[in-house]
C-alpha cells in the first residue's frame, strides 16, 4: 500500500524560548494512505485530563441522609409542599428529577400531584366544635385528642392507625395509604413516626429506614456497587445517563445499565450472550474442529479412534475421514469404492457443512477477543511496572530545559494503551453476533446499509489493531537508554500514538452506535466512548 508523511503536532507546556507561547513541536511519522485524515481538527487537540468533571458519586450510609434530602428540598420549595408529599412525588417519578420538571410544565402542579396521589390539605375556615369523634373502624367514640386526622380529611382513632402503620411497614410497605375505602392519600410520615414509636418503637426505626432505602431501591439513577465483598457504597449518575460506565472509589468498574462488568463497546444484551457462550463453548469447539468431523447427512460430529478412513455414523451414513464426504459402504483397508478425495475440489455453497462452518466461525472471533484479552493481562502486569520504573529513571536523569519531564504523558500513553487494548477485544464479541450471528436480528430491508456498515467497522477494527501494536512497542522501549534528542522525538511519537488510538476508539464506538445498532429489530445502545476509562465517581459531600 502506497505510504504517505502525515504530520502531527504536540504541544509542549513549556514556554522554551520566553516569548510567552507554547512551543509547538512537529513530528513526521510515517503512515499508510488509509489513515491520512484519520484524525479531525477535534481529535488533533484531544486531551487525557487527569480529572473531568464528576457526573457520578458514591453514596454510603452516611452520605445517604444529605443525598436525599437534597433533591427533596428543591421539590419541596419548587411546588410549596412538605417533605412527604415531596418524596411521594419524587418516589413515583422513581427520584427522576427531569421527570417532575416535565410533568410541572405540561400537566401544571396541581394536575401533576394528583396523579401522584399527593393530597394537598384543605384549608377549611369552619372548626370543628364536637368534642368527641367516632372511628369508622372500630365504631367507639374518642376524644378529639385521641384521633389523628390526615391530609385528605379522613379521621380514626390513634389505636387503629397504629395498628394500621405496623401491619404495612411489617410488609416493607414504605408508602402507607390511608384506611379510607378507595382513598389514595399517603399518610404524613411525622403521624406515622408519632403514633408507631408511642407502641412499636423498633417499627419507627424500620419505617425511616425504608424511607432511606427508597432513595436507592426507587431510584432508576442509583444502583449498588457490585464488589464483593461489598464496599457499602451507591453509585448515583446524572439524569439521562442510563448508558454509561463508572468506576467506585473501591476501585470496582461497571456498566451501570447492567451492572455487569465493564463491556463496551459491546451492548449489554450481546455481551451477555456472548459471556454464557464463552462459558462452555470456547475450549469444546477448539476440540470439536481438531478431533471430529461432522456426518454430512445429520451435521453432528463424529470422534474417530481407530480403524480405517471409512467410518459409520449413528444415522446410517457412511463417510470418509480425510475429507468428510458421502460413500458407500463398500470399501478395502485402503480405499472406498467409488471414492476419491486426492484432487482439490471448491466447495459447492449448498452443500457445505454449515454447522462446522459456524464453530469456525465462533473459533475466529473467539481467538481474536482472547489474544487481545491476554496481551491485556500481560500489559497490565509487565507493562505497567516497567513503564513506572521508566517514568522515574527520566524525571531523575533528565531536565532538558524544553522538555516536560513529569512523566504524565508516558503514564496515559499506558493507559490509553489498556482501554484501547480492552476495546479491541470486546468489538470481536460484538462483530461475531452482529455479523451473522443468527441471535442478533437485523432489518431485511436494511442488507445493503448493514455491508457498508460492516465494511467501515471492520476498517476501523484493523487501523486500530494496527496501532495499539505500535503503541505497545513503542511503550516496551527502554527510552531512559536513548540519547536525549531520540527521547524528545520518542516522546512526541507516542503522545502522537496515543491521540491517534482514542480517535480510532472514538470513530469506532460512533460506527457501532450510530450505523449498526440503529439495524437491529432490537433496540440497544452502548455507553459512550471515554478516553481515560469509565468515569469515576466521587464520595458525596452535601453541599
Amino acid at each position: 500500500m502506497a505510504s504517505d508523511r502525515c504530520y502531527y503536532y504536540y504541544e509542549d507546556e513549556d514556554d522554551a524560548d520566553g516569548d510567552g507561547e507554547e512551543e509547538v513541536e512537529w513530528l513526521a511519522m510515517e503512515a499508510d494512505e488509509d489513515d491520512v485524515g484519520l484524525l479531525e481538527e477535534d481529535d488533533l487537540h484531544l486531551r487525557l485530563p487527569d480529572d473531568r468533571p464528576a457526573d457520578c458519586w458514591a453514596i454510603t450510609q452516611e452520605s445517604l441522609p444529605a443525598a436525599q434530602q437534597q433533591d427533596l428540598s428543591i421539590v419541596m420549595n419548587l411546588l410549596n409542599i412538605k417533605q412527604h408529599h415531596a418524596r411521594t412525588l419524587l418516589i413515583h417519578h422513581r427520584w427522576k428529577m427531569h421527570c417532575v420538571y416535565d410533568h410541572l410544565d405540561r400537566k401544571g402542579r396541581d394536575r401533576m400531584l394528583s396523579e401522584a396521589c399527593v393530597v394537598l390539605p384543605k384549608n377549611s375556615m369552619s372548626a370543628a366544635r364536637s368534642t368527641s369523634v367516632t372511628c369508622n373502624v372500630c365504631f367507639e367514640d374518642f376524644s378529639m385528642t385521641d384521633v389523628s386526622t390526615m391530609d385528605c380529611g379522613h379521621c380514626f382513632c390513634n389505636d387503629c392507625w397504629t395498628e394500621h402503620f405496623f401491619a404495612s411497614i411489617n410488609t416493607g410497605n414504605k408508602q402507607i395509604r390511608c384506611m379510607e375505602v378507595k382513598c389514595k392519600a399517603i399518610c404524613d410520615e411525622d403521624i406515622v413516626r408519632r403514633l408507631l414509636s408511642l407502641k412499636y418503637p423498633a417499627a419507627s426505626k424500620r419505617f425511616d429506614r425504608l424511607l432511606l432505602e427508597s432513595y436507592l431501591e426507587d431510584n432508576d439513577s442509583v444502583k449498588w456497587c457490585p464488589s464483593a465483598p461489598h464496599c457499602g457504597r451507591a453509585i448515583q449518575v446524572g439524569t439521562g445517563e442510563k448508558y454509561c460506565e463508572v468506576a467506585c472509589p473501591c476501585g470496582v468498574s461497571f456498566c451501570f445499565n447492567c451492572a455487569g462488568q465493564v463491556h463496551s463497546p459491546c451492548p449489554c444484551a450481546i455481551w451477555e450472550k456472548w459471556k454464557a457462550k464463552g462459558h462452555g463453548d470456547s475450549d469444546s469447539v477448539k476440540w470439536i474442529l481438531a478431533n471430529t468431523k461432522s456426518c454430512p447427512k445429520c451435521s453432528k460430529p463424529i470422534e474417530k479412534n481407530g480403524g480405517c478412513n471409512l467410518v459409520h455414523c449413528k444415522c446410517g451414513q457412511c463417510l470418509c475421514w480425510l475429507c468428510g464426504g458421502p460413500t458407500g459402504r463398500e470399501h478395502t483397508w485402503d480405499s472406498i469404492s467409488g471414492h476419491s478425495c486426492n484432487r482439490y475440489k471448491e466447495e459447492n455453497g449448498d452443500k457445505v457443512d454449515t454447522s462446522r462452518q459456524q464453530m469456525q466461525r465462533y473459533t475466529h472471533y473467539w481467538d481474536r477477543y482472547n489474544i487481545h484479552a491476554c496481551s491485556y493481562k500481560v500489559e497490565q502486569k509487565d507493562l505497567g511496572p516497567a513503564v513506572e520504573e521508566q517514568v522515574k529513571k527520566l524525571e531523575l536523569n533528565l531536565t532538558g530545559p524544553k522538555m516536560n519531564w513529569d512523566g504524565s504523558w508516558l503514564a496515559m500513553a499506558y493507559q490509553s494503551l489498556l482501554a484501547s487494548r480492552q476495546v479491541l477485544s470486546r468489538s470481536y464479541a460484538f462483530a461475531y453476533y452482529m455479523f451473522g450471528g443468527g441471535e442478533v436480528k437485523t432489518h431485511p430491508s436494511e442488507r445493503a446499509s448493514l455491508a457498508v456498515a460492516q465494511n467501515l467497522f471492520e476498517d476501523r477494527q484493523e487501523q486500530l489493531e494496527r496501532h495499539v501494536e505500535h503503541l505497545s512497542k513503542e511503550l516496551a522501549t527502554d527510552l531512559p537508554g536513548l540519547p536525549e534528542e531520540e527521547i524528545v522525538l520518542k516522546k512526541v511519537e507516542i503522545a502522537n500514538l496515543a491521540k491517534i488510538v482514542q480517535a480510532i476508539c472514538g470513530q469506532l464506538y460512533r460506527c457501532i452506535q450510530d450505523e449498526l445498532l440503529p439495524l437491529l429489530v432490537q433496540p440497544m445502545n452502548i455507553a459512550g466512548y471515554q478516553p481515560d476509562g469509565p468515569d469515576k465517581a466521587k464520595e458525596f459531600i452535601r453541599a
